[in-house]
């Protein structure tokens, strides 16, 4: 197996690498960051539904499209990304996907705790320290390939993360921002600036390479040789299209959703209902209802009827939504003419994906 050890690359070819490897079928270790900064969306996505174009394209951020699941995030120098790949029938690889992920994060896992931060697993492709995420990672089939790939987060950019999304609204964005430095955590953040400098890109992929070494095995440095960047090439001509880039991915809803982490969404939902428009903006956090808003242009008698319906669902499961606005009809006396249970159902739905 082959270890590319390659540090500060181009943006594009920070994701066109792993790409190249696994056309060729090479196993091997990546590890990169990018030496400018981009916006990343996954293969399912709709790039004109997740993405402020026009912001990006106004402040030079380029946007590429992987051939690999999630969503959209924006990437830069302070991500050090590692991207293994491996053949199908390695005997090293797990049949579970869960079991996929819990082995190979165990070097990540290891590389944070040597430098001080408790890194714990959480399922299925998550690492935390204490609630907070702090390694965001996927894993995809490309061909007779499987790679993994997924980063050391040395600092994070909330607010232009917050910005490049394409939100129905600046109250959802800052909700979005909010919400974001809640659950995700970094080393800088974790260590302290005066600590987080003790251990630069080289020394963190240094011990990224001793620990994936210690599961799998020692591997051989390479530089990229002529048909490596031949194919990495070639994929360039591709996957910079605007034909790749646009293709539609995924199902399209009237709203947003924004993951954070594993376990909590920031969602958006609007609905037209006979007795006026409803619009939703919502966390949920391990299947429940966490700070909730509502508003639109119908009627609710008395008043206050909607904030008591936002207390009502605040904490409770996801799953006994219908038997709560049952509750909340029956007991609290709340009139809203031309909007029923069903409608409330509606923008309070929560796609568990």
């Amino acid at each position: 197996m082959k270890l590319y050890n390659l540090g500060k690359v181009p943006w594009d070819e920070s994701q066109l690498i792993y790409h190249a490897l696994a056309a060729l079928g090479r196993e091997g270790l990546s590890l990169v960051s990018p030496s400018t900064p981009y916006v990343c969306v996954g293969f399912h996505q709709d790039v004109e539904q997740e993405v402020d174009l026009d912001f990006c394209e106004s402040n030079g951020i380029p946007v590429f499209r992987r051939d690999l699941g999630g969503g959209a995030v924006y990437l830069d120098g302070d991500q050090l990304f590692f991207q293994l790949i491996l053949h199908k029938n390695n005997p090293e690889v797990p049949k579970m996907k869960e079991a996929f992920y819990e082995k190979f994060l165990q070097p990540v896992i290891s590389v944070y705790r040597k430098i001080g931060i408790p890194a714990e697993y959480k399922p299925i492709n998550d690492l935390i320290s204490g609630t907070r995420k702090i390694s965001g990672t996927g894993a995809a089939e490309m061909g007779d390939c499987i790679v993994f790939v997924g980063n050391l987060i040395v600092d994070f950019d909330y607010e232009m993360m917050a910005r490049i999304l394409k939100v129905p609204d600046e109250k959802f964005r800052d909700k979005v921002h909010k919400t974001l430095k809640d659950n995700l955590s970094t080393i800088r953040r974790e260590l302290g600036t005066s600590e987080a400098k003790k251990w630069n890109d080289k020394s963190l992929n240094t011990l990224m390479a001793e620990e994936f070494q210690k599961l799998l095995g020692p591997m051989e440095p390479c530089k990229k040789d002529g048909v490596l960047q031949e194919k990495i090439d070639e994929l360039r001509l591709h996957m910079l299209t605007d034909e790749w880039l646009f293709q539609k991915g995924g199902k399209r809803v009237s709203g947003r959703d924004v993951k954070v982490r594993a376990g909590t969404k920031v969602l958006h939902r609007i609905h037209k209902a006979p007795g006026g428009l409803i619009r939703t903006d919502f966390e949920v956090t391990e299947s429940r209802f966490g700070d909730i808003s509502i508003s639109g242009d119908f009627f609710c008698f008395p008043e206050e009827g909607i904030s008591r319906l936002e207390s009502k669902l605040k904490g409770n499961p996801v799953e006994e939504t219908f038997g709560l606005l049952k509750t909340f009809y029956s007991e609290e006396n709340i009139e809203t003419p031309g909007i029923t249970i069903e409608d409330w159902m509606k923008v309070l739905e929560v796609n568990e994906r």
